[in-house]
């Protein structure tokens, strides 16, 4: 028998669904966490929706995402984009929880600058346990934000309102990349040993002959081996070298096809082979947009 799985659609199913009064405004909606609550019949039941949301909430516990679950900490920030699949495992009554929940539909921002900025705030898609810890000081600049966006929901609708929230929908997500920044930072060490474990995996991946076997590896494949979400880690690998997780896999193909262009009369298409391509014209566009040339122009300069 199929699960069943939740799926809330509008600003209007999501207040249904938690037992809260008509929302302000159809499109967005600021949820106090003390009026949160999650009956025992609801735990194991997975949830998703066509909304954006970030929280900050302290003392809630049992939150699932994909294969995580998570404690909130004080001060800790959280992010879901739409589709993403969530579970309580541990019941919540109302009071219990303290914090913010800020819910948006992405027809909010639809035709404005933000429709074409939002996927690259990539931490809509971390994992649970890859949240920010904010400090205090933090917390507080992002409360003033969502006091902002209170005031005008409790007093002021009007034709200027969904621009007021779009401008501190994109502050709250522009601190939020900065407050990221500085987390990436703080835990410089940690990421070096993952960038260290990145270039060790794919040495090892190259040398049991998987690029012939199975074929290019994908980001998935590291973060799967290292822990992290996929976007988590591409960031973690451009904060730390200036390099995406795709970049680096691209540039280790590159080293290794030079290496047999010139070490070897392999034929392009042999190369291409080898180090997972089942086509060669792919492997040449990769070459020649890394290198500016074609590996026969390579193979032949030197």
């Amino acid at each position: 028998m199929k699960e069943e799985i939740i799926s809330v659609k509008s600003i209007h199913e999501l207040h249904k669904l938690l037992n809260l009064d008509a929302p302000l405004h159809p499109l967005v909606s600021i949820i106090d966490a003390k009026d949160i609550a999650f009956a025992k019949e609801m735990l194991g039941v997975k949830m998703t929706s066509e909304l954006y949301y970030i929280a900050v909430k302290d003392h809630c516990n049992g939150l699932k995402y994909g294969r995580s679950s998570y404690d909130f900490e004080n001060g800790t920030l959280m992010f879901l984009g739409p589709h993403q699949i969530i579970s309580m495992s541990e019941e919540i009554k109302k009071g219990e929880s303290e914090g913010w929940l800020l819910y948006f539909h992405p027809d909010l921002f639809s035709g404005s600058p933000l429709a074409d900025k939002i996927d690259e705030f990539s931490f809509f898609s971390y994992d649970i346990d890859e949240a920010l810890h904010l400090s205090e000081k933090e917390r507080q600049i992002m409360q003033i934000v969502i006091d902002n966006m209170n005031e005008e929901l409790n007093n002021r609708i009007d034709n200027h309102s969904q621009n007021v929230f779009i401008s501190n929908i994109e502050l709250l997500l522009t601190y939020s990349a900065r407050y990221y920044d500085r987390q990436f930072s703080l835990r410089k060490n940690q990421n070096s040993t993952v960038v260290s474990q990145v270039d060790q995996l794919l040495k090892k991946y190259y040398e049991e002959g998987n690029f012939t076997l199975t074929g290019v590896p994908n980001v998935q494949y590291f973060a799967d081996e290292v822990n992290l979400s996929s976007n988590y880690l591409s960031d973690l690998l451009k904060k730390e070298t200036g390099r995406s997780a795709k970049d680096h896999i691209n540039d280790f193909i590159i080293v290794k096809a030079k290496h047999i262009l010139l070490g070897t009369n392999q034929s392009i298409s042999e190369v291409a082979y080898n180090l997972g391509f089942n086509y060669p014209h792919y492997f040449s566009r990769l070459f020649k947009n890394k290198t500016g040339m074609t590996p026969n122009q390579f193979r032949d300069s030197n």
